[in-house]
C-alpha cells in the first residue's frame, strides 16, 4: 500500500512539474450536461476540499481561512489520496487570489482532477440578512476569477452558497444573481467558457421559486449550473424513500446542468457510519439523465464528523468511510451520451411571482458595481463627510440624512418592485456623501445644513470631468425613478409600510456589521429576521 501511494505521488509530481497550465481538456457545457472537449459526457465525482468549511451552509467558526490550493506540501500529501478515491473534481470554498496556485493546480491536473471554487471568503461575501453587491465584492470575485481562469482544469465558480436559505431572506437572491450576471460578463471578456452557478440548500418552502429564479429570464444573467447541498439520504434508504426521486422529477425540465454541490449525510453513526448507498444511486440510470454527479462533503475529518481523511502532524490517514466510498465509486458506470448525439430540449424557467415566500421581482437586478461612476458622483458633491469621521459613526449620519423623505432614493434598493438606486453599489463612504449632499441641497444649501454635528464639510473643489457627464445623467434618471418609487418613505421610525400584505419592501436596516467594524448603511430591502451569515 505504501509503495503504491509512493508510486502515485511520484507520477503526479513528475507530471505536475511539466506545466503549470496542465494538460487536462477544459470541461464545456451543453444544455443540461457537461462534456469533455472530445464530446464524452462528464460526471462530477467530487470531494469538498477545504478545512473549516461548515456543512449545509452553516457558519464557520472563524473569519479566517486557509487556502487549500496555496499549500503545495498539503497538495502533495492529499492529491494521491483523492486520485486513489476516484475523484475527478474538488470544491474549494475560499481561495486567496494573491497567492500562487501553480503547484497544487498542476498536481490536480496530472491526477485528472478539476476544480469548482466559491468566489467569496468569510469576510467578503453576500450576507443573507443585509445583502449587497458592491465594489468590494466585485473586486474579490473578479480577482478570484483572474487567478484561477488560467488553469484548464477549472470548471467554474459558485457566486453564492445558501445565501438565501428560507423564505425570510429571499431578497438576498437578487444580489447573488447580480453577481452571477457581472461575473459571467467579466469572464466573457477575459477567458474561455467558465461556468458561474449557485449552491442551494433544499428548503421545501422556496425550492421551486429559488431554482426557477436563478434559471429564468435573460440567460446572460442566469446561472450556468445549479448545485444542491443535499443531505436527504441517510444510512440505508431507497431512491424513492430518500426523496431523490422527487429531486430528479423536479429538475427533469431544468435547462442547465444540476449536480449535488454537497452530499453525504452522517446519520446514523457519524462519518464512520456512512455506507454511501446514495453514491450508487447518484450514478445510476435513475439519475444520470438529470443529475450530473455530486461532491462529497468532505475530505478533512473535523469536529462536525464528516471527514474521509484524518490529518495529524502533517500526515494523512484514510478513514472507514473513505474505503467504503472508494468501493462505491469504483463500481459505478453512469449511463452517458455523446455531445454530438445530444440535442437540448429544455427551456429556461419562468421567473417566480412575488409572494409571501418570495420577495424578489423577475429580471430586475441591482446595478453593476462601477468604481468610475461612484468616483464621478463623489467628486461632484458639495457636502461630504469629513475625512476624520470614523466608519463606526456612519450609521448615525445616515439616520439623519435619510430621515428626510426622498433623500436616499439613489442608494435605496427594493427587491419586490425591482427598483434600485444607481449608487446603491458604491462604497459606504460614497453612499454617505451622496445622502449628506442630497440632504444639504434639499434644504437649499442652508448655512448649517451640512454641519451634521461637525461631521460634514463643504467641498470647495467640486469637479465634474467631462467624461462623467453621460454616466451621471443616466444615474440621475435612474434615481428619479427610485425617488418616485420610494415617495412617502424614510429611514426614521423603522420599516416603511407597504400596500402588499406579503412583505414590507422598504425595511431600513441602519447598521451593517462588517467584521469587527460597525458601518452604518441605509439599506432598503424586503426581508425578515433570517439565520446567520453564510461565510463560505
Amino acid at each position: 500500500m505504501v509503495l503504491a501511494k509512493a508510486s502515485i505521488f511520484a507520477s503526479l509530481l513528475l507530471l505536475g512539474q511539466a506545466s503549470a497550465k496542465g494538460t487536462l481538456p477544459p470541461i464545456v457545457m451543453k444544455g443540461t450536461k457537461f462534456f469533455y472537449q472530445n464530446g464524452t459526457q462528464f460526471f462530477i465525482k467530487g470531494v469538498a476540499y477545504q478545512q473549516d468549511s461548515a456543512a449545509a451552509g452553516e457558519a464557520t467558526s472563524s473569519s479566517k481561512y486557509t487556502d487549500p490550493l496555496a499549500d503545495a506540501a498539503a497538495c502533495k500529501r492529499d492529491v494521491p489520496l483523492l486520485a486513489a478515491l476516484g475523484t475527478n473534481t474538488i470544491r474549494t470554498y475560499a481561495i486567496d487570489p494573491t497567492q500562487n496556485h501553480d503547484d497544487c493546480m498542476a498536481l490536480l491536473d496530472a491526477a485528472g482532477i478539476y476544480v469548482i471554487s466559491d468566489l467569496s471568503e468569510p469576510t467578503t461575501s453576500i450576507n443573507r440578512d443585509t445583502p449587497a453587491w458592491n465594489l468590494d465584492l466585485y473586486k474579490r470575485y473578479t480577482d478570484v476569477i483572474d487567478n484561477l481562469a488560467v488553469y484548464d482544469n477549472v470548471i467554474g465558480f459558485f457566486a453564492g452558497n445558501e445565501v438565501t436559505n428560507n423564505a425570510t431572506n429571499t431578497p438576498a437572491s437578487a444580489y447573488v444573481k447580480a453577481a452571477v450576471r457581472d461575473t459571467k460578463a467579466y469572464i466573457a471578456t477575459k477567458s474561455r467558457w467558465l461556468g458561474v452557478g449557485y449552491a442551494a440548500n433544499d428548503d421545501a418552502a422556496i425550492r421551486e421559486e429559488i431554482a426557477h429564479y436563478f434559471n429564468c429570464g435573460n440567460q446572460s444573467q442566469a446561472i450556468d449550473f445549479w448545485g444542491y447541498n443535499i443531505y436527504e439520504w441517510c444510512g440505508s434508504n431507497t431512491f424513492v424513500g430518500s426523496g431523490y426521486a422527487e429531486q430528479v422529477s423536479f429538475f427533469s425540465n431544468y435547462s442547465v446542468p444540476v449536480f449535488f454541490a454537497e452530499y453525504g449525510c452522517n446519520n446514523p453513526g457519524g462519518a464512520a457510519g456512512r455506507i454511501w448507498q446514495e453514491t450508487t444511486a447518484l450514478y445510476s440510470k435513475d439519475m444520470t439523465d438529470v443529475i450530473s454527479g455530486g461532491i462529497v462533503y468532505m475530505y478533512f475529518q473535523e469536529a462536525n464528523d464528516y471527514g474521509l481523511v484524518s490529518v495529524s502532524g502533517g500526515k494523512a490517514s484514510t478513514l472507514k468511510d473513505y474505503d467504503t466510498l472508494k468501493t462505491r465509486i469504483a463500481s459505478v458506470k453512469p449511463s452517458s451520451t455523446s455531445m454530438d448525439a445530444y440535442t437540448p430540449t429544455n427551456s429556461p424557467a419562468a421567473c417566480p411571482d412575488v409572494s409571501k415566500n418570495w420577495a424578489v421581482l423577475g429580471e430586475e437586478l441591482p446595478p453593476t458595481p462601477d468604481s468610475t461612476l461612484c468616483e464621478c458622483m463623489y467628486n461632484s458633491l458639495t457636502c461630504v463627510p469629513a475625512d476624520s469621521v470614523p466608519d463606526k459613526q456612519f450609521g448615525a449620519l445616515f439616520n439623519v440624512a435619510c430621515g428626510k423623505e426622498g433623500v436616499c432614493a439613489g442608494i435605496s434598493a427594493n427587491t419586490t418592485t425591482g427598483v434600485y438606486g444607481a449608487f446603491s453599489m458604491c462604497s459606504a463612504k460614497q453612499q454617505l456623501a451622496y445622502a449628506m449632499d442630497t440632504y444639504y441641497k434639499s434644504l437649499d444649501e442652508a448655512a448649517d445644513a451640512c454641519n451634521f454635528g461637525g461631521k460634514g464639510v463643504i467641498n470647495k473643489d467640486t469637479q465634474v470631468a467631462s467624461s462623467c457627464s453621460s454616466g451621471l445623467a443616466s444615474a440621475s434618471a435612474v434615481n428619479s425613478v427610485a425617488a418616485t418609487a420610494t415617495a412617502g418613505t424614510s429611514s426614521s421610525g423603522g420599516a416603511a409600510t407597504s400596500s402588499k400584505s406579503f412583505a414590507s419592501p422598504l425595511q431600513m436596516q441602519n447598521l451593517l456589521t462588517m467584521g469587527d467594524m460597525a458601518v452604518g448603511l441605509y439599506v432598503a430591502v424586503a426581508m425578515g429576521v433570517g439565520a446567520g451569515m453564510v461565510l463560505l
